[in-house]
């Protein structure tokens, strides 16, 4: 039990790394992958895969609500690669996909935040295209 427990903290500290997988996580708890996947539902009651995807819908949906990025940009902050995958999974989830979602949601708050500041609160900017990674500190 305490070794899963520490897996699910390893993921909700490192939700947003696209790199995070079943194997890195099974590492954390000392499992194998198969084992832990048993583990972690008889647990938790999802799979970890589940429970990862629904900890990066919920921080997509309040992007959505809060920030002033676009949809690509909230899907990669948040740890998916593919765009595709985002919307299948955020529509699955939540009933709307990640633009109709934001039209329902924006207005009934604060006004979005500035996309250049939800960049930098995230950990700055990915790779640039060119393949130089740019920092905070660059894009200020």
């Amino acid at each position: 039990m305490r070794q899963v427990r520490l897996a699910k903290d390893a993921m909700d500290r490192d939700w947003a790394d696209p790199e995070l997988d079943l194997d890195a996580v099974a590492a954390h708890a000392g499992y194998s992958r198969f084992h832990f996947i048993r583990a972690f539902r008889e647990t938790y009651g999802e799979t970890p895969g589940q429970y990862l995807t629904h900890r990066r819908i919920e921080r997509a949906e309040e992007m959505l609500r809060t920030a002033n990025l676009s949809v690509t940009e909230i899907c990669h902050l948040v740890g998916f690669s593919s765009l595709g995958t985002f919307s299948t999974r955020f529509k699955a989830w939540t009933g709307l996909t990640p633009t109709e979602y934001r039209t329902k949601h924006v207005g009934r708050g604060a006004a979005l935040i500035p996309g250049c500041y939800a960049m930098l609160w995230a950990g700055g900017f990915r790779t640039a295209p060119g393949g130089a990674q740019r920092n905070s500190e660059e894009a200020i």
